[in-house]
């Protein structure tokens, strides 16, 4: 005979398997199980929800397109609208994809970079590139070093952070903006998970598969024995898992 926590145990993993099967390459991404309840939660609000956002949200060009991922792409899709910004925008773009490229792959990145947009000949040629800057990086490109476009990202910053980005505060991408912050700032509680097998256990606490009721998506989460915490001196050391030190999620892939 299987005892309870065997059981348990199957129940768990047979549930576990069945959510997983929603993902499966070989099923369509629609039929993903869904809360309506939840998911009806997660939709934008009307702009005029969010207009006192606007005095509070620091929109200062750093804050919301270097730290916010949602601003950064809402602010590269402003610039691609527009001819003479479309440049820096991919120029932009190009450096981040030379950064986290292989060794092997940079050399040749680093000289479509050159021929893309340092060239004046070329077709998204960014002007505003001091000379000496292009100078330095047509001479090490070769070398393909981690620093190699440091000051020409930094120029392109400098450009965009100016008329570009006060151009895009005025926009409907500012707005939607201004709608991701609001819906970010929304509660989820535990009851927005369901709750399938636990993976793991530490020291502090334990990591389980869940699965969040209004996208279906599964995530593993950790969760964190606050008494344990304060009796053990772990709230230093889980500073990682949130201010409360309750429990933090990673998508399952």
């Amino acid at each position: 005979m299987m005892d309870i926590s065997g059981l348990t145990t199957v129940v768990s993993n047979s549930a576990y398997i069945s959510a997983r099967g929603s993902f499966d390459t070989n099923t369509n991404p629609t039929s993903t199980k869904r809360n309506k309840k939840y998911f009806s939660q997660l939709k934008l609000p009307h702009i005029t929800v969010c207009k006192g956002l606007r005095e509070s949200l620091d929109l200062r060009f750093h804050s919301v397109c270097i730290e916010q991922p949602i601003g950064k792409q809402l602010f590269q899709e402003f610039l691609e609208t527009a001819s003479e910004y479309r440049g820096p925008c991919r120029l932009w773009k190009d450096i981040e994809e030379y950064g986290t490229a292989e060794d092997k792959d940079r050399m040749q990145k680093a000289a479509k970079v050159i021929q893309c947009y340092m060239e004046p000949s070329a077709k998204y040629y960014c002007p505003f590139l001091p000379e000496n800057g292009i100078t330095k990086v047509k001479e090490a490109h070769q070398e393909a070093g981690d620093a190699l476009f440091a000051e020409t990202l930094e120029s392109v910053m400098n450009f965009l952070k100016e008329v570009p980005f006060t151009l895009f505060l005025e926009t409907m991408y500012l707005k939607r903006y201004l709608q991701w912050k609001w819906l970010e700032m929304q509660p989820a509680g535990e009851d927005w998970f369901l709750d399938f097998r636990i993976l793991g256990k530490g020291g502090f606490g334990e990591v389980s598969a869940c699965q969040m009721k209004a996208t279906g998506k599964l995530y593993a989460c950790k969760k964190l024995g606050k008494k344990r915490l304060k009796k053990r001196n772990g709230y230093e050391a889980s500073s990682v898992a949130g201010a409360d030190g309750q429990c933090s999620s990673h998508k399952l892939k």
